[in-house]
């Protein structure tokens, strides 16, 4: 059975609205669309202009999904396609770019649970304005560790002349992520985030790494730089989660840390959250006018 939407002027046409997508806990396409139109005001701020990886669960998460690069030729007229080329001469990609509400809603509809967004924008697909650092520890890692990390990131980050901004990733970890003003190239970008992270690793090697082989990192935290590449993604803000629960990527402030863990908040409960807060990235923009970006060796 079909249910019908109206979202900024546009019909979307809701397809089995009862199926249920988060089996373990009776979520429906029906409640993660509305979940979606609830954070659609903050989440499209941060999904806007910038190429997206979809990651769809048609049959809900317990029955595995797909990560979706290429949009789909059925996609609506009015879904924003934006052309990716691919580096190495290997073709484009037409990736979906979430500009609106009613994009947002209508990929909802496709079972997208996860929105991936790349690091720049499609204006300008060399040179990102974001860095981010993820933070990867294993299952069941100490939470108060990986918070002191985190607060350890963050310093680095404003000695390196970055402006840190936390976000529990609704998965095992946090990114630490900075806006940047859009002058420089991934490769110099990530070759400065590596240099940051590789330095605190040497500094703290018995909890930090950043060793990419998993079975050479043990139970220290790994320090993940790879999003700092172009083509690559972070979990967007405010995106579910594949995962129990139905958690989302969040915005912190740094004084929540102490009481927050990766998956605090999600469908359940999100909407309360922005009733009673802001969006801590809101100020975003504001920082990467008044940022800067160290070259390489000038972290100390």
């Amino acid at each position: 059975m079909a249910a019908q939407l109206e979202v900024e002027g546009r019909r979307i046409e809701l397809s089995n609205p009862e199926k249920v997508l988060y089996p373990d806990d009776g979520y429906r396409k029906q409640d993660v669309v509305e979940y979606f139109r609830s954070v659609a005001a903050v989440m499209v701020a941060h999904t806007r202009g910038k190429p997206l990886t979809l990651r769809r669960f048609p049959d809900g998460i317990g029955s595995g999904g797909f990560f979706q690069k290429e949009a789909s030729n059925h996609f609506p007229e009015w879904v924003r396609v934006a052309s990716v080329p691919q580096r190495g001469g290997q073709g484009v990609v037409h990736h979906a770019v979430v500009d609106d509400a009613a994009t947002l809603l209508y990929l909802a509809n496709q079972a997208c649970l996860e929105f991936h967004v790349g690091l720049s924008t499609v204006d300008d697909l060399d040179r990102p304005i974001l860095a981010v650092l993820d933070l990867d520890p294993l299952e069941g890692a100490d939470l108060a560790e990986l918070r002191d990390v985190v607060r350890l990131v963050c310093e680095r980050f404003r000695g390196a002349g970055l402006s840190p901004h936390v976000q529990a990733t609704g998965g095992k970890g946090f990114h630490v992520a900075a806006p940047l003003r859009g002058e420089r190239g991934f490769d110099e970008v990530r070759a400065a985030i590596r240099e940051l992270a590789g330095a605190m690793a040497g500094d703290e090697p018995d909890r930090l790494t950043v060793e990419q082989r998993k079975d050479k990192r043990g139970d220290r935290i790994f320090l993940d730089t790879n999003r700092n590449a172009y083509g690559q993604t972070m979990i967007a803000p405010y995106s579910l989660r594949a995962r129990a629960g139905a958690p989302a990527a969040t915005p912190l402030d740094l004084d929540e840390l102490g009481r927050v863990k990766p998956q605090s908040y999600g469908l359940a409960n999100m909407a309360r959250r922005l009733a009673q807060k802001d969006d801590p990235w809101v100020v975003l923009e504001d920082a990467r006018s008044g940022s800067d970006f160290p070259h390489p060796g000038n972290q100390d």
